[in-house]
């Protein structure tokens, strides 16, 4: 049998309104051969959640611009501490200060890319660290 291409999740939590580098990546992440779920805008860290479980991704990329990324990016990381979906990675992207990308590290978050991260470097990191659920 064949195995499943990898299922990843892009969401856009919070309020951000500018959606172009997320739309990005899940088309160059398709184009890799991954199975892409993207949620749209404006999603809460629930929905994320929720989303995640439905859908039995094998990773989450949370991807903001809005500056909220030490508030939002520990939410989804808790909620799916309690639906008993922490084995979810979680990998993100924006403009995050360096040492917010240490401390969102610390709390669990796998990757940040910033901007000027390559496709290159983004398909190499998943395919070296993301592995499918219940492998």
């Amino acid at each position: 049998m064949a195995e499943r291409p990898l299922r990843i999740l892009i969401a856009k939590p919070g309020l951000d309104g500018h959606d172009r580098g997320a739309k990005i990546i899940a088309r160059m992440l398709r184009d890799a051969g991954y199975e892409v779920i993207y949620t749209g805008l404006h999603q809460t860290p629930e929905m994320i959640v929720e989303t995640a479980i439905q859908e039995d991704v094998d990773a989450i990329g949370l991807s903001i611009l809005s500056g909220a990324h030490m508030t939002l990016f520990p939410d989804v990381l808790e909620r799916l501490r309690e639906r008993g979906a922490s084995d979810i990675p979680v990998f993100g992207g924006g403009i995050i200060p360096p040492e917010d990308v240490t401390a969102l590290k610390q709390l669990g978050v796998r990757e940040i890319f910033t901007p000027g991260a390559s496709a290159q470097e983004i398909i190499g990191w998943i395919r070296e660290h993301i592995r499918p659920r219940g492998d």
